[in-house]
């Protein structure tokens, strides 16, 4: 309980926290924000960790000069893109392993064909648009790798989805984050980013169930 306190509290309060890394330990911070970023997005038991956040009050430090915007967006989008791929490489290793279920009650041929379309058809607008989804974005790539997803396909939209997602937020936490307004309501700005895209993905699925009911 006390972890999960903890973890709570450092999302919502992760402008604090980053604030006095960067105070008691300087340019290691880039080190820790990498390993954040490339933990969330490309390892999957880690969905949790506070991706769009994180990288809104990057922006902001950034826009007070205590870090390098350039630098921040770089190693940032290194870690998206890659942790993206690490996730896709697990889902790939793992899918052939799922074929040997196949005659399981555990394994259900059609519906992995089924994902196998979806993502050949539509795989890559789901990839962008899943790195502004909390929970969503570290599945999606495992997802892929699973329904086995053309590889240069994926990285396409990996890399295109990762520099909207790194550098969008950056920028906009580099002009806005600093607004006294934006300060004082962070933390539910926060909530925001965390709800608001969690209720688009409810909605869509309710939308989608009511059209395959009819």
């Amino acid at each position: 309980m006390e972890l999960i306190a903890f973890l709570i509290d450092f999302v919502l309060h992760v402008d604090k926290y980053l604030e006095t890394f960067v105070q008691n330990y300087g340019t290691w911070v880039y080190a820790l924000l990498f390993v954040v970023i490339f933990v969330e997005t490309g390892l999957v038991v880690m969905p949790f960790l506070p991706g769009d956040s994180l990288l809104f009050v990057v922006g902001a430090m950034c826009g007070v000069g205590l870090m390098s915007y350039p630098l921040s967006v770089g190693l940032l989008l290194a870690a998206a893109v890659l942790g993206n791929q690490s996730n896709y490489a697990i889902g790939r290793f793992v899918g052939p392993r799922v074929f040997q279920w196949e005659d399981s009650r555990f394994f259900n041929r059609k519906a992995f064909d089924s994902a196998h379309a979806f993502y050949e058809r539509y795989g890559g607008i789901t990839i962008v648009a899943a790195r502004f989804m909390p929970f969503l974005r570290t599945f999606a790539p495992f997802v892929a790798g699973v329904a086995r997803m053309t590889r240069t396909r994926f990285t396409l939209f990996d890399v295109s989805g990762g520099t909207l997602w790194v550098g969008g937020l950056i920028t906009v936490g580099y002009f806005f984050g600093n607004f006294p307004w934006v300060k004082a309501n962070l933390e539910k700005i926060i909530w925001a980013l965390i709800f608001v895209p969690g209720l688009i993905i409810l909605l869509g699925a309710w939308r989608s169930r009511r059209k395959a009911a009819a």
